[in-house]
């Protein structure tokens, strides 16, 4: 079929990327064409993953073994520091090509911010230059125009799309925001880490990056922008025996009088047309179960017992709209698709 678009995942063998290849697999303009694997090239993705041996899929190949002509748009699912040269190599190759990046190499626009939060320079600062960040509610118009996204981190996805209407708005003071976010142990990738261990992981929560997780900048440079000036925020990250699914749990300071009502009539006039944004009633509590499996974003917003602050509440599932889902809103947008193709299925529960 000539309306096909040729699709590539790169890191296919891992979580973001098997979820890519999942929800690609019921996408109707998407054709998967290659799949890489660094250290699991050469094998069936029946065999990588038995949940996936119900559809005909490439075997996992290695990146060097691409022909980059042969696709229109690549996900990438690569770890951080070993997508910057992948992508210019395509682009090399294949100027036409898209990219959508899931991993955290063109997410921060200071290559400064980016050295001292990854260890060493930013590889591709041209390409940095014209990278989109890919939080789609709020930069929609420049992602369908791009030729390079950056997708957001989880942890961001879900903490900014909280606070960014609420800073915007001015409804929320942006000096004093603190930032509780909790993660299913796909957050940490699929390599073997003994933390992860069910006996060592499971029956149990801890924080972790206390004060140094590398989404933390991600998060200031956004807020930064809907502040209209430099701020920080205080974050702390918790892993949580569950394999996907993630709650972030915000305090924020009101601000110019609002009412934590206010708050969440701003951030309900902020996503009243929004697909996958769902802020809800007063009485609602959001739920990591809500969500799971799903592109979807719940929202909730309580006052605090402190006179003058107001909790919000955002829950999502890590790996769709916090990874390969919302790169999938991302690739609709750049390619002209409606922006919910492929992505509403709902919710599983339970």
């Amino acid at each position: 079929m000539t309306d096909r678009i040729r699709i590539g995942v790169l890191g296919a063998s891992g979580y973001t990327g098997s979820d890519l290849v999942r929800l690609a697999l019921r996408h109707p303009a998407m054709e998967i064409v290659t799949l890489t694997g660094a250290t699991q090239a050469g094998r069936s993705m029946a065999d990588v993953f038995p949940h996936l041996a119900f559809a005909p899929l490439p075997d996992l190949v290695t990146v060097d073994e691409v022909d980059w002509m042969a696709v229109d748009a690549v996900f990438c699912g690569l770890p951080h520091g070993t997508t910057q040269e992948i992508i210019a190599a395509i682009f090399a190759a294949n100027p036409k090509a898209k990219v959508i990046d899931m991993s955290a190499d063109f997410r921060l626009r200071n290559p400064e911010t980016y050295r001292e939060w990854y260890g060493h320079e930013h590889r591709a600062l041209a390409l940095q230059d014209e990278a989109v960040y890919g939080l789609t509610e709020h930069y929609r118009d420049a992602i369908a125009r791009a030729r390079l996204v950056a997708c957001p981190g989880c942890y961001p996805t879900a903490a900014l799309l909280a606070l960014i209407p609420a800073v915007a708005s001015g409804a929320a003071a942006p000096d004093d925001i603190v930032i509780d976010a909790k993660s299913g142990t796909t957050g940490a990738g699929r390599s073997a880490k003994q933390n992860l261990l069910l006996a060592e992981a499971g029956e149990g929560l801890s924080p972790y990056s206390i004060a140094a997780h590398r989404h933390a900048p991600e998060m200031e440079q956004e807020l930064s922008v809907a502040a209209g000036r430099a701020l920080t925020v205080s974050f702390t990250p918790h892993l949580i025996p569950m394999s996907r699914g993630e709650l972030c749990t915000a305090y924020v300071k009101l601000s110019g009088g609002a009412s934590a009502a206010d708050l969440r009539a701003a951030l309900a006039s902020a996503y009243r047309d929004e697909p996958f944004v769902k802020v809800v009633a007063e009485d609602v509590i959001p739920k990591t179960q809500n969500v799971r499996g799903s592109n979807y974003v719940q929202i909730g917003v309580f006052a605090d017992r402190i006179p003058g602050r107001a909790i919000i509440v955002s829950v999502i599932d890590n790996l769709v709209k916090g990874s390969a889902g919302q790169a999938i809103q991302n690739f609709n947008l750049m390619f002209g698709r409606v922006e919910t193709e492929g992505l509403l299925q709902l919710p599983m529960f339970p």
